[in-house]
């Protein structure tokens, strides 16, 4: 109140400085200014030099002064014809201390407080930082800090400044301890309940936070509790009264939900209304909404949106479709009648992207099945949007339709990307005793140089052994999708180098190869591919009877040539880490004529993701393969063989261990030694039968998903060999197919997409171990998910 008559007083008391009378302003001077300027007094006095001035006009003017923020006294008096304005500036803030800020940090707070009129430098105004307390109040109260207190203190300091020191004690956070609904006959408490995001304490709370009570979260549950209602037939439903109450200690909260249920209604009839554009009956193929069906709005909001889109397909991307039910109290019925409302057609004026500052523009455009020129489909554009996702590139994309301005019937599509690391580099340097100094590195980049073409290098070289790897995809070979391919490899060992027995074999391999990709959908499409090869086997000086076998009846020098036919299909919603839709693959490689062996291999890859929460979905894979021999060649040769365990197959069990054991050898063969201590080591077969399940959660703690993948999963799988000597058959159970061999194990999995290419890690346990399977808990990766 004395705030409130300050200036009434004083402006009292300056009215009596000055005679009763007009006068006619000579000058005017102004005395007390130290940081304000007299142009900014000047400016917002509302007199000048020779105006004739009265008492009314000098009260007008001491408000128009105090208005202006900058002074606590001002006093208005005359000396002649000389207006003498005698003004106390407010003081300046010269510093902000905070304490006891935890939940909210200093640099917010600060930021609020600046946004107010509170910082370094700013004329101090005692109102606003009580209402700067009181703010602060509020956002602690919204975080459930019912018990904090914020106390402000004006320290005076010299040269007309104070110190502002606000000291906070934010308390605890009051938890929901008691939620309940009234009134409720048709479902049970313990069902509504469960609708809502706002929990009772229990042992998630520490780390879900959800029972903090918070109005935001409370209104969006109390729609969600109305929302099951109206979806189950409850049209009249109505929540007559929310009650919030705090105990006394401020540290529990209970909340009271009283509901009117009402009577249950359904479908009568339903309509359509308006000016359709499209075939009467493809609308009403897409109505969701029977006659007789308990009343849902739910599925009548969904029916407008699905007639939106296919009015969207046609090009009116304007088009407003309206469900309106009509209730009819004396049978408890509904009416629904849907109001279609089209608009004028729209056409695409620009295609713009923005965000792709490494890939080329030419890139994301050759993706589009929106044409610029053409009517504004919602499905073509929705599509693009997909299939720049399925490249593989971006970490994210959006898409926008504003409308063109100044018109009405154009718009303009922007799709927005993020893009991210689209590739993988690996470097090694390492030395053993017997190979000596070995340097390895490799990488792949499946947008070289932002051109949406796919290159892989790669180099290994040490003492004994050299090899070479380049490979090269064109996707779009043609302008209509058709890819091409071509890949060379050659690899050598050289054994005299080494001052050791080696008991496995070894294969020198030189090689090309070219494929060709045809589309024939657009989410499939046709593979081709020749390669030639040169291989030579070297057995060392321990060599398993199995492999003496084979090279005594087909040589240890082939040249095969290797076709190939594929068919592969991808409905995935992303290029990486995908959590939506399915893929699907079937390869045949065969040796053709002309080549110094005859065998093929078929290969089946399947996935599909079953999204059944907002953040957790279920993922079904398997891989299965097939090989054997044709025309003179006995078996599969041993080097095409299948290998399951580890990262891609069974985790929890190491690299390749899985399957049929080679027998050691024996020293009967000519040419060969026996060793006494060699174990039998993984062979390998050719029929390969693995698969699994996961479920895929986000990281607790971690607000961007986009690029990290956690699953819970279950790998089963191995290796059988159809064609196993009477020896392999005495080492291992895995020679004849038998599904109860089967290896299993169960673990959790992350990977993460990083600058060098995807980071993985596995830690696995096996539940169903083959007696000569080798185990390994934990396994990481660089290059490849899981």
């Amino acid at each position: 109140m004395k705030r409130l008559l300050l200036p009434a007083v004083l402006s009292a008391l300056m009215i009596a400085e000055v005679h009763a009378e007009s006068f006619t302003i000579s000058d005017i001077r102004v005395n007390g200014l130290q940081r304000v300027s007299a142009g900014s007094v000047f400016g917002a006095l509302p007199l000048n030099v020779g105006e004739q001035v009265d008492d009314r006009q000098l009260v007008d003017a001491t408000r128009s002064l105090f208005r202006t923020g900058f002074f606590q006294d001002i006093q208005l008096g005359r000396d002649g014809d000389v207006l003498v304005v005698t003004v106390v500036e407010r003081p300046s803030i010269s510093g902000i201390e905070i304490e006891g800020n935890k939940a909210i940090t200093t640099e917010d707070l600060l930021k609020g407080l600046n946004q107010s009129g509170l910082a370094e430098g700013e004329i101090f105004q005692r109102a606003t930082l009580e209402g700067v307390r009181n703010e602060l109040q509020r956002q602690y109260v919204a975080q459930g800090r019912y018990s904090a207190e914020i106390q402000a203190e004006v320290i005076p300091q010299p040269r007309n400044r104070v110190a502002l020191k606000i000291t906070i004690n934010e308390g605890t956070v009051a938890a929901i301890s008691h939620i309940n609904v009234v009134g409720n006959t048709v479902f049970s408490d313990e069902d509504l309940v469960d609708l809502f995001e706002l929990k009772t304490t229990n042992w998630l709370s520490f780390f879900k936070n959800d029972d903090k009570y918070a109005r935001e979260k409370l209104s969006g549950d109390l729609e969600r509790l109305r929302s099951y209602y109206l979806d189950r037939g409850y049209i009249n439903m109505d929540i007559s009264s929310t009650q919030v109450s705090i105990t006394p200690d401020k540290k529990h909260v209970y909340i009271t939900v009283n509901v009117e249920e009402g009577e249950k209604y359904s479908v009568r009839d339903v309509k359509l209304s308006g000016d359709l554009k499209v075939p009467e009956e493809d609308v009403r193929a897409l109505l969701l909404v029977k006659e007789g069906q308990v009343f849902s709005r739910k599925i009548m909001t969904t029916t407008s949106e699905l007639i939106t889109r296919r009015l969207g397909n046609e090009g009116y991307t304007f088009a407003n479709v309206n469900g309106v039910p009509e209730a009819h109290d004396e049978d408890n019925t509904v009416s629904i009648t849907f109001f279609v409302d089209p608009g004028k057609r729209a056409y695409v004026n620009r295609i713009n992207f923005r965000g792709n500052t490494k890939s080329e523009d030419e890139v994301l455009r050759r993706e589009m099945r929106q044409m610029e020129g053409g009517w504004a489909s919602t499905y073509l554009i929705d599509q693009s949007k997909t299939r720049l996702e399925r490249l593989g590139f971006f970490k994210e994309v959006n898409v926008e339709t504003p409308q063109v301005p100044g018109t009405d019937d154009q718009i303009d599509v922007n799709y927005s990307v993020e893009e991210q690391p689209s590739g993988s580099i690996t470097a090694s340097v390492g030395f053993a005793q017997n190979a000596g100094l070995i340097l390895g590195g490799s990488i792949s980049q499946n947008n070289f140089l932002g051109t949406g073409n796919r290159v892989s290098i790669g180099l290994t070289r040490s003492e004994y052994q050299t090899r070479y790897s380049f490979g090269f995809v064109d996707p779009y070979w043609t302008v209509d999708g058709v890819s091409l391919g071509y890949n060379a490899f050659y690899r050598t060992t050289d054994y005299d180098e080494l001052d050791v027995d080696v008991s496995s074999y070894s294969v020198d391999s030189l090689g090309a190869g070219i494929n060709i990709g045809y589309p024939i959908s657009e989410t499939a499409r046709l593979t081709y591919g020749l390669t030639v090869q040169q291989d030579t086997i070297d057995t060392g000086r321990y060599t398993v009877d199995e492999i003496f076998d084979f090279i005594e009846a087909e040589g240890d020098n082939y040249l095969n040539f290797k076709g190939s036919i594929g068919w592969s299909e991808s409905t995935l919603n992303r290029g990486v880490l995908a959590n939506r839709g399915h893929s699907q693959s079937l390869v045949l490689e065969t040796t053709i004529p002309g080549s110094d062996l005859s065998f093929y291999k078929l290969d089946y890859r399947g996935q599909v993701f079953k999204p059944i929460s907002d953040n957790y979905t279920l993922r079904f894979h398997t891989q299965l393969g097939y090989g054997d021999s044709y025309g003179s060649t006995a078996e599969l040769p041993f080097y095409e063989h299948y290998y399951a365990g580890g990262f891609n197959s069974v985790r929890g069990f190491k690299d390749s261990s899985l399957g049929p054991r080679s027998t050691p050898s024996s020293g009967n063969k000519p040419g060969t030694l026996r060793d006494p201590d060699q174990d039998p080591l993984p062979f390998g077969g050719n029929v390969l039968v693995q698969g699994g399940v996961e479920m895929l959660f986000p990281l607790p703690f971690v607000k961007d998903q986009r690029s990290l993948r956690t699953a819970l999963f279950w790998d089963v799988g191995n290796v059988f060999d159809t064609n196993c000597s009477s020896s392999q058959k005495k080492l291992s159970d895995s020679c004849d197919i038998d599904f109860s061999n089967l290896a299993s194990s169960v673990g959790v999995g992350l990977t993460w997409i990083t600058a060098l290419g995807p980071l993985s890690f596995s830690l696995a346990m096996p539940i169903k171990k083959p007696d000569d399977a080798d185990t390994q808990v934990f396994q990481f990766s660089l290059g490849q998910t899981f």
